[in-house]
């Protein structure tokens, strides 16, 4: 019989690196699946049908969080996106680990109803290379990285709620961080 995955949570301000560190992790990390969220946004071009995304209306979402489906969800830009549980309990029990790239408020709410996670805060070096980093991006006008600074400085207040903290410095010195956590956490089950 399989041992059961594990939910390994990475969440950290706009900016820190995570989105880079999952896609290596992704890479890298055999036994380590995405976790696919749900959201009532139209689909992009790119876009695959439970691959990016599980696409639906409005309708068929609220339908699913009035029945509890999923494990966290908000609204961004006037569009639902939640974390649907079903797929991730059937991939956890068919002994895969589960990577959730997620927002700070959305992790903490996961770790309420699922404390049993791996919940991993990835952190900036300071502030300044934070900033530097956003503008670096060339995707944000001076005020958006002004509010991304400011939710940093609120999310940053959070750190100490989650199982680890990575100082992302060295992206791939980071990576092995990350994967070191995964691994020790599941040799210890």
């Amino acid at each position: 019989m399989k041992n059961k995955g594990k939910l390994i949570v990475i969440s950290g301000p706009s900016g820190v690196g995570k989105g880079t560190i999952c896609r290596q992790l992704l890479e890298e990390c055999e036994d380590l699946v995405l976790s696919v969220s749900a959201t009532t946004r139209a689909p992009r071009v790119e876009d695959k049908e439970g691959v990016t995304y599980y696409f639906k209306n409005r309708e068929e979402f609220e339908q699913m969080i009035a029945r509890g489906d999923f494990l966290e969800w908000a609204i961004y830009n006037n569009n639902y996106y939640g974390t649907p549980c079903l797929p991730v309990e059937e991939k956890l029990n068919q002994g895969m680990n589960v990577l959730l790239e997620i927002d700070v408020q959305g992790a903490l709410h996961v770790k309420k109803n699922f404390p049993e996670g791996v919940y991993i805060f990835i952190a900036p070096p300071d502030t300044e290379t934070l900033y530097s980093r956003l503008r670096g991006r060339g995707t944000e006008n001076p005020e958006e990285i002004a509010r991304r600074v400011d939710a940093a400085t609120l999310e940053l207040s959070k750190q100490n709620e989650y199982d680890y903290i990575v100082i992302n410095d060295v992206l791939q010195q980071a990576v092995e961080d990350v994967k070191e956590i995964i691994k020790g956490r599941s040799e210890r089950i």
